[in-house]
């Protein structure tokens, strides 16, 4: 069984780099380097992705993070609050002898 080659982030971006300089076709540019030419096309389409990233204001992504943090923290807050209400709910139901069938809350 062949075992799998890894290449790391530097040697990935040097391959994509050398693909988007067009000087040279995909297939060569695969063979001097002994990988697929799916893979060297594979690893520019990801650097021109992901190329916009370079171009942020530093902490962008801190600051999308937190946002999305708090946002997180105010819902999980949101459903303990619906929780204790629906929990309220049943008990002033079964005070009041109304049934109510258990499929109709959660």
């Amino acid at each position: 069984m062949k075992k799998r080659r890894k290449f790391d982030a530097k040697f990935k971006s040097k391959i994509a780099i050398e693909a988007l300089r067009e000087q040279k076709p995909i297939h060569e540019i695969a063979k001097q380097y002994q990988i697929h030419p799916s893979q060297v096309t594979d690893w520019k389409k990801a650097l021109l992705g992901n190329a916009g990233e370079l171009f942020e204001k530093p902490g962008a992504k801190q600051d999308e993070k937190k946002r999305l943090k708090k946002k997180e923290d105010r819902l999980h807050k949101q459903i303990g609050q619906l929780h204790m209400e629906v929990d309220f709910l049943k008990e002033t139901c079964e005070e009041l002898g109304i049934g109510i069938p258990t499929s109709d809350i959660c």
